[in-house]
């Protein structure tokens, strides 16, 4: 009943599924199309295992014949419902078999029952014999016989109708392989049953080693039907951005629709088609899409790493061309340490330039309007601490005339003598000092405001910590006397401290720490404001204490982040977000506030000691200032 030939054919099949056994157990995690594929080894297995063994029996001994036939049913009748639940799991993407699945194999466990208990009921057999001519088949062999073909083809149906629904030639590919499969087998069947042909027993076995070949190969070598590329592939494609893979010699293996759309279809790109043949002369000059993923791609080579550049295509929308940004990366694909392709992904970045624009103009309106209503506040200063030197500028000339006519009447007079002369030229000297040092204050007034009216994106100079801080109390100085306020300026030790950065800009954010303090310090009545100097091995720290009412703690969590404010109608809330924004753009540095223990706050300024030069204060000079 079984020829030599087909044994060997077993025991070659046997052998290798064996190897493959012990492959998928050294692989303990195993996707479910590569378990369901291990299942239809299996089956097949224990197939032709009983189908071995009727080698070596005597045909004559009907029992162990008709036994052996029974073993073979669970594999024979298990081996179509796996081949149909491959089709389905590849098709719905299953990742676990649902228990729905599990009703498919009810006919072969109905078909095994009734094969081993036979002789009760010759369901399956009314005459059994090792003689194909005296064979008797009852009637549940019809059942079994329509399941098989019902797996079979449905199996068929279900692949080219996904292939069809999805028009890709991976599918495509998928289908012929899974089709041809089931075909062989199918047709075998058909003709042993239908036919007057004469099939051995093992013809239908021996033609089940297609479908499994070829689900082998598909599974293991081009892994054509692991759910997992062509789910990836689904998801590339619903995605807005566009992707590309290259082999390690520029070959376009593959890509999405959103690729197709714009660069493939523009470029000439396809897939099997080399990258550099779709460059024209043109394309150097103009530096444009291929030339730059070639260039790219190349880098990504020598480096070993991923290579980023951003990449501008105008696109025609009707009428119109828009103009669109995509950000590349070139990522190298690495098989045992070897670079064996390249994924290039397109990620449109237009609206997020165009975000970045809006933010950067949005935040320069406002450190304009937080320079303005800075610049309207000096001037208000300005002009009160204009009027006290002008009125004084103004009596002196009057004294001055008065003195200068009363010597023009004393001349020739006999009564005024030399002395009377020197007195009025001492008092003409006593008013010309105190014009100068109005004079004086008027100048260094104005130099400070000139100072603070320049541009903030000024190149970084060297300028003395002192310096600003006096700025700051000339600037203040109208601010402090109206919040009944005193600011006083202490340093930890006798060292003093050039800072490498923009004064005007270290000026303004003080200025907003101090405005700040005044307005706390006024809702108890005014008093000192302590601005303290001091430093660590790390940091230069500025501190502006007030003993006010404090920082309330929802305020306090928005501090630096949002625009907000404790004064009410009185502030805009950009004063402190704009200093922190320098401080931490122009110094490096950072601004943060505490509880002064006293009561109050204590509003800091760190900056790094790289941008800070540190000298020795000499003997005898002032270490303090006040305002």
């Amino acid at each position: 009943m079984v020829s030599t030939g087909a044994v060997a054919i077993f025991v070659c099949a046997l052998a290798a599924i064996l190897i493959f056994v012990i492959w998928c157990i050294r692989h303990e995690k195993l996707h479910l199309m590569h378990r369901l594929y291990l299942a239809l080894a299996l089956c097949y297995a224990a197939w032709v295992i009983p189908l071995i063994a009727m080698h070596f029996v005597n045909p004559a001994d009907t029992r162990i014949m008709f036994f052996l036939d029974c073993c073979t049913s669970p594999g024979g009748l298990l081996s179509s419902g796996v081949y149909l639940c491959i089709a389905i799991a590849f098709v719905k993407g299953w990742d676990r078999l649902p228990a729905k699945a599990w009703y498919l194999f009810l006919v072969p466990l109905a078909g095994v029952i009734v094969a081993f208990t036979n002789p009760w009921h010759h369901l399956q057999y009314r005459v059994f014999s090792t003689v194909k001519d005296e064979i008797v088949f009852g009637p549940f062999v019809n059942v079994t016989g329509a399941y098989s073909y019902f797996c079979l083809i449905v199996g068929m149906i279900t692949m080219i109708r996904f292939a069809w629904k999805n028009k890709s030639r991976l599918y495509l590919v998928q289908c012929v392989l899974f089709s041809i499969g089931g075909m062989f087998p199918m047709i075998v069947s058909a003709v042993a049953t239908f036919s007057a042909a004469s099939l051995p027993i093992t013809a239908t076995p021996i033609s089940f080693l297609v479908p499994i070949l070829m689900h082998g190969y598909a599974i293991y070598q081009m892994h054509f039907l692991d759910i997992r590329p062509i789910a990836t592939r689904h998801i590339l494609d619903w995605i807005s951005d566009c992707y590309l893979v290259l082999s390690a010699n520029s070959l376009v293996i593959t890509y999405n629709k959103q690729f197709a759309a714009i660069f493939a279809s523009k470029y000439g790109i396809s897939e099997n088609r080399y990258l550099y043949d779709c460059v024209k002369e043109d394309d150097i000059s103009k530096k444009t899409a291929v030339f730059n993923m070639i260039t790219a791609v190349q880098s990504s080579e020598e480096s070993e790493s991923v290579v980023s550049y951003e990449q501008a295509m105008h696109i025609q929308e009707g009428e119109t061309v828009r103009k669109i940004y995509y950000m590349v990366e070139v990522s190298p694909l690495f098989i045992d340490d070897r670079i064996e392709g390249f994924v290039l992904s397109f990620k449109e970045v237009t609206k997020l330039r165009e975000s970045l624009h809006q933010l950067q103009e949005s935040r320069q309106r406002m450190m304009e309007q937080e320079r303005l209503a800075f610049l309207g506040q000096m001037i208000g200063g300005l002009a009160h601490n204009l009027k006290t030197p002008i009125m004084s500028v103004s009596g002196g000339l009057a004294a001055l005339d008065a003195l200068v006519e009363e010597c023009e009447n004393s001349l020739g007079d006999p009564e005024v003598t030399e002395d009377d002369f020197r007195e009025i030229y001492a008092e003409q000297r006593e008013w010309s000092q105190k014009l100068r040092e109005a004079m004086t204050y008027m100048s260094d007034i104005i130099t400070a405001i000139k100072g603070q009216a320049s541009s903030v994106m000024e190149e970084d100079t060297v300028f003395d910590l002192e310096e600003a801080l006096n700025r700051c109390s000339l600037l203040m100085r109208h601010e402090l006397l109206s919040g009944q306020c005193r600011m006083e300026v202490r340093y930890e030790d006798e060292r003093r401290f050039a800072l490498v950065g923009n004064i005007n800009n270290l000026v303004q954010c003080l200025n907003n720490l101090l405005s700040n303090a005044i307005f706390a310090q006024q809702q108890v009545g005014g008093g000192i404001i302590y601005a303290d100097v001091g430093a660590d091995m790390e940091q230069l720290h500025i501190k502006i204490t007030d003993t006010g009412p404090g920082v309330s703690r929802k305020v306090r969590d928005k501090l630096f982040k949002t625009m907000v404010t404790s004064k009410g109608a009185k502030g805009t809330g950009l004063g402190l977000y704009i200093s922190n924004v320098l401080i931490r753009g122009r110094f490096d540095g950072s601004i943060y506030m505490e509880d002064n223990p006293e009561g109050g706050a204590i509003f800091s300024i760190a900056i790094p000691m790289e941008r800070v030069t540190v000298s020795v204060r000499e003997k005898g000079e002032d270490i303090g200032e006040k305002a």
